[in-house]
């Protein structure tokens, strides 16, 4: 319903004058019914002025109580809503439609001028600061969306229509008078111009905002901190930027959290991402990139899923076109302290990079490596961070760590270690070790690879690492596939593991945390290409159902590559050689089970214990490290749940293959 203004009587016109108020146009200020003058003192207004009701009193922190008014303040071509409170404005607020219940108190200057398109629009150099992967930031930005524009640069049209799209939104939000939200609190703030903030956000303490939006609401407040500047930004809801960051044309996706003086310029950060005391420099910072260490910049790359160590460095030039180059660290890379990588360079899925590497490797398909420095020589060794216990942690601790409130999320992710993207590596992997065998001969101590070298004893474990996780990830699926189903007979049996359509079939590739098969992404770009896809919100729409069929897209994968790599039939499969599929996967996934178990037990050494019980005996060691670790090593939780999962799996094969022994 629209609010309905009148203009001040001359009684309420004289008290405002004796309170210190001054107008040039009385007339041009308007107030609901209800209004109260005893609350608007000492404030000056120009142009169109409209004032709610001021009924009601804030309970600040402290049990300080403040009621709601005007006092101290500018104000020109103002609505403010009903109980807010505005208090010691320094210059003034102008254009600007200030919602109910909104708290505004020592600030400097708010404004809006002329017409802005509060950041949507921004232009982000993202992964090569010199341009050409330029991803235009807005409000409904997602992973997926900026991952197409930034890297499909070979699909021109494509990169057109997608800009169509958002600048068709920027211009519908564009406007001379900016919004400041209901529940709104501004305190203690310097200058802020050109920004739209959502309902429940909490500025405390910024320096600047220019050119921006910040996009909170009731169930995701958004909260900026003290000594905050920041220009050219998408700030999405549920994120909180404190403590002396500085940023420039970038967007900070839901839940984000950036602190401790962390610097940001041409970067993209997006759900769940962590960023502290370091620095960024045009990154592609995908879901639950975490970098916490003064000394840690990360420059030019592409990362999610990614814990960045302290002194981790990258360099996008080598002194000759300047910084050209990019990198890209696929899902779940991670960096030791004081790693160094010299851009181009490509480290494959859920790797860890130790030490300095100038080779430009492309270890893609070589996942779960580690890549270790030794006399100036990057040594991969394939597989190994299938049995590193830290990496299941991460898998586990992802989803429980979603900061994300709103029920709107912007971001489709899928935090599965294993999957058709990472296992179609592998089986790349086993091809490409297996390769070098041939090649070189089976007797070399020394493989080389991609400007590094393979241990011969490391090619032998990565093969055998590579082919129980893929049998854990088929046997998984295959298992899944059947407990779904209502399986009662042979026909039912087969029936179910039939796939619904071809979809999934082929490549897949990690679209800014999505995974998805190629050719569904394809086909979806074509639509955008031709128009079928005309704006944000049904282009929202179709990358989120991608994602919501990834599990049925995953079985028409995983069953071609059952029929294949074990060389049975699934349209004439016998419940015999389910039992000895199932039997395979057992063994893979207690195997595995059992390397982790070892890996955690390293937690627990003798060496673990250095430094434990300083002034004592070994007795006192040993209580000193339970007391602070907080149980021994076969009551510590994570070891508790390796040996849960060995029973629940155990379990789950026993019933599967009763069940294929009574058909």
């Amino acid at each position: 319903m629209k609010e309905e203004y009148r203009k001040l009587t001359q009684e309420e016109r004289t008290a405002l004058a004796t309170q210190s108020c001054a107008c040039d146009d009385w007339d041009a200020v308007l107030v609901r019914d209800g209004f109260n003058p005893k609350y608007v003192r000492a404030t000056r207004f120009s142009g169109t002025v409209r004032l709610g009701r001021f009924d009601k009193a804030f309970t600040l922190p402290g049990g300080m109580k403040k009621h709601s008014g005007l006092y101290h303040a500018t104000l020109h071509n103002v609505t403010v809503g009903d109980n807010c409170c505005i208090e010691n404005v320094k210059n003034y607020i102008a254009n600007y439609t200030i919602g109910e219940d909104s708290f505004i108190e020592n600030v400097d200057i708010i404004l809006v001028d002329g017409k802005t398109s509060f950041g949507n629009g921004v232009q982000v150099s993202v992964l090569n600061e010199t341009g050409g992967r330029e991803v235009a930031i807005y409000d409904r930005l997602s992973s997926q969306q900026a991952y197409i524009m930034a890297l499909y640069r070979h699909r021109p049209e494509l990169i057109a229509a997608l800009k169509t799209i958002v600048d068709h939104y920027s211009e519908h939000v564009s406007a001379e008078t900016g919004v400041i939200g209901s529940h709104v609190t501004i305190a203690d703030a310097g200058y802020i111009k050109n920004v739209r903030i959502g309902d429940y956000a909490k500025i405390e303490g910024a320096s600047r905002l220019k050119n921006g939006s910040i996009n909170s609401n009731e169930k995701a407040p958004v909260h900026i901190g003290v000594g905050v500047i920041g220009d050219d930004f998408i700030i999405c809801s549920g994120a909180s930027v404190e403590d002396g960051v500085t940023f420039s044309r970038c967007f900070i996706g839901q839940a984000c959290k950036l602190g401790h003086n962390y610097s940001a310029s041409d970067s993209l950060f997006f759900a769940n991402c962590q960023g502290e005391n370091g620095e960024a420099c045009a990154i592609f910072a995908g879901p639950y990139t975490v970098t916490h260490h003064k000394s840690t910049l990360l420059i030019a790359g592409m990362f999610s899923f990614m814990n960045a160590g302290s002194g981790s460095n990258q360099s996008n030039h080598m002194y000759k076109l300047g910084p050209i180059h990019q990198g890209i660290m696929e899902r779940g890379a991670k960096t030791s302290s004081d790693s160094y990588i010299l851009w181009p360079a490509k480290v494959g899925a859920f790797s860890l990079v130790m030490g300095r590497h100038v080779g430009h490797q492309d270890t893609s398909d070589l996942p779960f490596s580690y890549l270790i420095e030794k006399q100036g020589v990057t040594m991969v060794v394939p597989g190994a961070n299938l049995k590193s216990v830290g990496t299941i942690r991460d898998g586990r601790k992802w989803p429980q760590r979603d900061g994300r409130k709103d029920p709107d999320r912007l971001d489709c992710v899928n935090c599965n270690l294993l999957s058709p993207y990472t296992v179609r590596k592998m089986l790349s992997g086993i091809s490409i070790l297996k390769g070098l065998q041939k090649l070189s001969g089976e007797t070399s101590d020394i493989y080389a690879y991609q400007s590094g070298n393979i241990k011969k004893s490391s090619l032998l474990n990565g093969l055998k690492l590579y082919g129980m996780a893929i049998d854990k990830f088929l046997g998984n699926s295959l298992i899944s596939r059947i407990g779904k189903a209502d399986v009662h007979d042979v026909a039912s049996l087969r029936a179910a593991l039939k796939p619904t359509s071809d979809d999934g079939l082929g490549d897949w590739v990690d679209i800014g945390g999505m995974l998805a098969p190629k050719g569904v992404v394809d086909r979806l770009l074509g639509d955008i290409e031709s128009g079928a896809v005309p704006d944000a919100a049904m282009l929202g729409e179709r990358i989120a159902a991608i994602h919501a069929n990834y599990y049925d897209y995953e079985w028409t994968w995983a069953a071609k590559v059952i029929e294949s790599y074990y060389g049975v039939d699934l349209s004439v499969i016998t419940p015999e050689e389910v039992i000895s599929l199932v039997e395979k996967w057992r063994t893979s996934v207690l195997a595995l089970d059992n390397l982790l178990f070892e890996d955690a037990r390293k937690e627990f050494s003798l060496s673990a214990m250095t430094s434990f019980g300083a002034d004592g005996d070994e007795k006192q060691r040993d209580l000193d490290f339970q007391q602070v670790r907080g149980s021994a090593f076969d009551s510590d939780p994570f070891v508790v749940s390796i040996k849960d999962h060995i029973v629940a799996k155990n379990a789950l094969g026993d019933k599967t293959v009763a069940l294929m022994q009574s058909l």
